[in-house]
């Protein structure tokens, strides 16, 4: 590192703590003055008076350079006594007081003052005042406001120029005199500006943390229904098949030993293939630590390769299944094969705890070139729900998981009664590209 370098470092580090002390400085004054407001105009009063009403009383009105110029401008001027003085400096000063809260009233009032004065020939230190108001109303005052008080400056400035004429040309005057109203105004502008940017980004500030906010409770929320999507096929599912063939193994414990055998076999492949399931999906909802050799072995979600082990266990517990399957279903991206997948794994469920055990159950999946559609049909009781149906007190989360999983893909699904007996689920999906395609 260069000593050019080293110096620009150690500058930097000194000073960070010193912006740090006057930022917090800045915020401590900034709250004190909310609190009290009328403390600050006071002192801005006082420092006034105490700067430039006091050399008014203790040395006279002021001079020009040179002890010609003086005695010139003493014939032009007026000698005031010390109580026409402190009058004038207070009807100059004290308007002050309100240039925050009514800075047009605390300008207009100031100005009243000053042209009074000078129509005395009258010169103060205190004039300085009228600059303050000018500064005031130009950063708390409406901007309409600025081409009046422009205009009344000027005017005062006139009397002015003429009192010092005999030391400097009107228009000489009136330049200089013109040019030091507008420094106080353009500050004034300034700093208004800044503050109004500030305000903006702070603004912008708190509704982009906002919006974060937002954006982050709603990806919880939109992961919490994926989630429990993705939970309810997997446990409903295998919980319906594991309890058929617990009734089915506890039915033929006594009559056929074998079959009770086999049952519970079944039952424990069930199981085991839920865990597995479950195990992958709340696996994915952990952070796998950083180079972590030991994280959780993911499988692939599952897809129409898997629908017919879905419907070997629907079989062994109770139903016939049939499956048949149009067109390039194998084609199908891995989102749309897992919608399929789910979609006709809820169906089953519903018809194997609906439509009772010895039902026929239908299940095809058709895919053409923008469309893929889900269909299964059981032939259960018509009047108990079928497969997808809702439950006699309203609208499943089968259901609504079903439409929610069709709905990523612009499909619909519906559900209801089919025409000779049985309930009926039909999905279709939409596969044409689009903008925003999940």
């Amino acid at each position: 590192m260069t000593p050019m370098t080293t110096t620009a470092v150690d500058d930097a580090g000194v000073m960070t703590p010193l912006l740090g002390r006057l930022g917090r400085a800045g915020r401590r004054l900034r709250d004190a003055d909310r609190a009290r407001p009328w403390v600050l105009d006071a002192t801005v009063v006082l420092l006034v008076l105490l700067m430039f009403g006091l050399p008014d009383l203790l040395h006279g009105h002021p001079g020009s350079g040179d002890a010609e110029g003086r005695h010139r401008l003493r014939l032009a001027l007026s000698e005031p006594s010390a109580a026409e003085t402190l009058a004038l400096q207070a009807g100059l000063v004290l308007p002050l007081l309100w240039r925050r809260r009514r800075p047009l009233t605390a300008f207009g009032a100031v100005t009243a003052v000053f042209l009074l004065q000078w129509s005395l020939g009258v010169a103060l230190r205190a004039d300085i005042a009228l600059l303050v108001a000018l500064y005031s109303l130009a950063l708390h005052g409406r901007l309409n406001q600025l081409p009046w008080a422009c205009a009344a400056m000027t005017a005062a400035m006139l009397p002015v120029a003429l009192r010092v004429s005999p030391v400097v040309s009107v228009w000489d005057a009136l330049f200089f005199l013109l040019v030091a109203a507008a420094a106080p105004l353009a500050i004034g502008l300034t700093v208004r500006i800044r503050r109004a940017q500030l305000a903006g980004l702070r603004e912008r500030a708190a509704r982009l943390e906002t919006e974060r906010d937002q954006r982050t409770r709603l990806a919880t929320a939109t992961e919490r229904a994926r989630v429990a999507r993705e939970m309810h096929d997997i446990v409903g599912h295998n919980l319906s098949v594991i309890i058929t063939l617990a009734d089915a193994g506890a039915y033929a414990a006594q009559a056929a030993p074998a079959r009770g055998t086999e049952a519970l076999l079944l039952i424990g492949d069930t199981g085991r293939q839920a865990l597995g399931e479950l195990r992958r999906v709340l696996g994915v909802l952990r952070e796998a630590s950083d180079g972590a050799s030991d994280g959780p072995e993911l499988s692939p979600q599952p897809g129409l390769a898997d629908v017919e082990a879905l419907c070997a266990g629907v079989r062994a517990a109770g139903l016939e299944v049939v499956y048949r399957s149009h067109g390039r279903v194998g084609a199908l991206d891995a989102g749309v094969q897992l919608t399929v997948y789910r979609i006709a794994q809820e169906a089953l469920t519903n018809s194997l705890r609906y439509a009772g055990a010895g039902s026929r159950v239908t299940l095809t999946i058709a895919a053409e070139d923008t469309r893929a559609t889900v269909r299964v049909q059981d032939t259960g009781p018509a009047g108990p729900p079928g497969p997808g149906g809702p439950p006699p007190d309203g609208e499943g989360h089968g259901l609504m998981g079903m439409r929610e999983r069709a709905a990523l893909y612009g499909g619909t699904v519906t559900a209801g009664p089919a025409p000779g007996g049985g309930w009926t689920v039909t999905a279709a999906l939409d596969l044409s590209p689009r903008d925003g395609t999940p």
